[in-house]
């Protein structure tokens, strides 16, 4: 026997009854006769209060039929939707109705809102694929208002992040390396992307985070993580039509991992290739750290401001010590000698007003009152460099959270 499907839940009956009424449901007796059907132009429309005598019998019994298998085949779409199993016939029999007559257009619409909103509830899809929102407008706005002093990376993630998503059928992966001191926001970045691409963000099937000194600690065993990670990213791969893959401490992999990821990033072919399968890799690395604070303390020397650092400016600079971290083992710098990174992403230093703002978003975050001497006190537990000018803070915004637990009632 075949699998048998779970019940639908009540309230989904509820709201797939009302829609089937609306879209031309037979109705009960003394309802309101639904709207002109498609066929009475054939037939010949029924002047309103006339005899139905004037109808013949079968073409009634015609009509009602169709009305009622039009019924059955919106719940079939919808419940193929909602449950994979063994749609494979119905998803066929669909096609061949589509070329045929296809579904009116506003109830299908319909169905398509009504499937999405019962799957925001809960995992309804082997692939996946109904937790995907790509929601860049929430990206953008959440990168304006929480994160600080990195006017380069908010610009530059939102464009390659959206022009990618938009392309039709893209010819290889997007791989976004992100640079920078620890704290100033890679992680945090990463974070957000994940979050307002997938309704589960982080927890989502269709994101996988590897950390190189925590799952591949030990250069003994590098064979066997090299399979573990092929395998890994294959199974993302075929699960979701659109994954997302992050590498923290990038500068870290082996080279033999990297060998293991490059296929997954190379440029392939459109012939064969499936519209809208797509990937996004995001390496994170405290490599070209050194490089972008220099930019940044001459241009505070110089009395310009940090937004005038441009990215044409730190990409140069920064591909350069890229390049020779390549020369001196450091694998991960490959991926740009083989023009498989895409954009080069700079995090500068974070200033002390900028981890005033990490601190209020902390205390907003936890629902915790603050005044503006708190955030001094907290800025002021930070350790800032250079030691002449004291301008940068050593480790971001990277503890801040830790620190307001000093100032818990």
């Amino acid at each position: 026997m075949g699998q048998a499907r779970l019940p639908a839940p009540r309230g989904l009956s509820c709201c797939v009854l009302v829609l089937l009424l609306l879209l031309g449901g037979s109705g009960s007796p003394g309802t309101t006769p639904p709207p002109r059907a498609p066929w009475a132009e054939e037939q010949g429309a029924v002047p309103e209060g006339g005899p139905w005598g004037r109808v013949r019998y079968e073409t009634v019994k015609k009509h009602l039929g169709a009305v009622s298998a039009l019924s059955k085949q919106y719940w079939q779409y919808l419940a193929c939707k909602v449950w994979q199993e063994g749609c494979e016939e119905e998803e066929k029999q669909q096609e061949e109705r589509e070329a045929s007559w296809g579904f009116p257009l506003v109830g299908q619409d319909y169905l398509e809102i009504l499937s999405a909103w019962y799957c925001s509830f809960g995992k309804c899809c082997e692939t996946g694929d109904c937790r995907i929102i790509n929601n860049i407008t929430g990206l953008e706005a959440d990168f304006s208002g929480q994160l600080h002093g990195q006017h380069l990376a908010k610009d530059v993630v939102v464009q390659a992040v959206q022009g990618f998503l938009q392309n039709p059928r893209p010819r290889k992966a997007l791989v976004l390396s992100f640079h920078g001191w620890s704290g100033t926001g890679k992680n945090f970045v990463a974070r957000m992307v994940a979050s307002h691409l997938y309704r589960d963000g982080l927890r989502s099937d269709c994101v996988r985070v590897f950390v190189s000194l925590l799952h591949f600690p030990h250069h003994n065993y590098v064979d066997s993580y090299k399979a573990q990670l092929q395998r890994q990213i294959s199974e993302t791969l075929q699960r979701c039509r659109q994954a997302l893959l992050i590498f923290d401490e990038a500068e870290k992999l082996h080279s033999n991992l990297l060998d293991a990821i490059k296929p997954f990033m190379a440029q392939h072919g459109s012939k064969g290739q499936v519209d809208q399968q797509r990937s996004i890799f995001i390496f994170l690395s405290n490599l070209g750290g050194n490089t972008i604070n220099e930019v940044a303390l001459d241009f505070w020397r110089a009395g310009r401001a940090r937004e005038e650092i441009s990215l044409e400016l730190l990409e140069q600079r920064l591909r350069l010590e890229l390049q020779e971290a390549a020369e001196n083992s450091y694998a991960h710098s490959q991926l740009l000698r083989e023009n498989l990174i895409d954009f080069v992403v700079p995090f500068l230093p974070l200033e002390y007003h900028h981890v005033k703002l990490c601190a209020r978003d902390a205390f907003l975050a936890r629902g915790l009152p603050y005044t503006e001497a708190t955030l001094d006190q907290v800025a002021q537990m930070m350790v800032f460099v250079p030691k002449e000018e004291k301008l940068f803070s050593a480790q971001g915004c990277k503890s801040v959270p830790q620190r307001i637990n000093y100032f818990l009632p």
